[in-house]
Parts: C-alpha cells; sequence; structure tokens
C-alpha cells in the first residue's frame, strides 16, 4: 500500500511550479503525478518519497491536502498487461476510482497506481493472482 498525497490548488498559472517548487526546498521527489482539473480548481495526486513531511510543507505554504491509501500494483512492460491487471480487478467485482502510472526506479517497471474503495481487501486480492502489489 501507498500514501497518496492529493493537493487541492487554484486553477492558476505557475501554481503547479510553486508546488513543486516547495517540494524541491524540502529533497521530496516526485515519483508519480496525476492531475484532474476544471475551471477554477484542480487535484493534483501524487507519490512522493515522503508523503508526511509534503503535507506539512505544503499545508505551510497555505495548500490544502490530504493522504490517501492507494496501491501500487507492478506490472511488466509488456502489451495487454494492465488489461489483464483490470480483468483480474473486474472478475473479483473491484471498482476501480482512478488508476494512474508511475514505475519502480529499482526495477525499471511499470507501476499502476490505483485508488478503489476498500484498499486492504483489493490489496489481498490482487496478490493472490500473482500481481506484485507494493
Amino acid at each position: 500500500m501507498l500514501k497518496q498525497v492529493s493537493i487541492y490548488a487554484e486553477n492558476r498559472k505557475g501554481t503547479m511550479q510553486k508546488i513543486t517548487s516547495v517540494l524541491l526546498k524540502e529533497n521530496i521527489n516526485i515519483l508519480g503525478s496525476v492531475t484532474n482539473d476544471s475551471a477554477e480548481y484542480g487535484i493534483i495526486r501524487m507519490i512522493v518519497s515522503d508523503p508526511e513531511k509534503t503535507v506539512k510543507a505544503l499545508e505551510a505554504a497555505g495548500y490544502l491536502c490530504r493522504l490517501t491509501a492507494v496501491l501500487g500494483v507492478e506490472v511488466e512492460d509488456e502489451v495487454g498487461n494492465l488489461n489483464h491487471l483490470l480483468q483480474a480487478l473486474d472478475d473479483s467485482n473491484i471498482s476501480v476510482d482512478y488508476i494512474y502510472l508511475s514505475f519502480n526506479r529499482e526495477s525499471g517497471k511499470p507501476i499502476m497506481v490505483i485508488s478503489t474503495d476498500d484498499v486492504m481487501e483489493v490489496e489481498m486480492c490482487i496478490a493472490e493472482r500473482g500481481f506484485s502489489v507494493l
């Protein structure tokens, strides 16, 4: 299980750079990220090297943040592997809220970051089906 930082930020020019500037000052590495925006606000979801430190630093800079448990599932970098993972989830009647890509810097393999309702249950299900859960 991974801890994801969700950052709620205004959709304005330079916002992302200000956020990454805070992380740079704190020596925090971004391992994976996805941004969803609307006209006025966006949610930036990140897997980072130090989630708790990230939240403290960004909140001190005036950002609203939240830590969430998500799954990191390592897959081979081959055609169809995401489909196999999603099929395993579907076969187990598991709903995915959202999914995005990161990668394991040690193995060089892709990591699918998955948000779902019951992370612990899904983690066991995925492991039973032979997937490598981080």
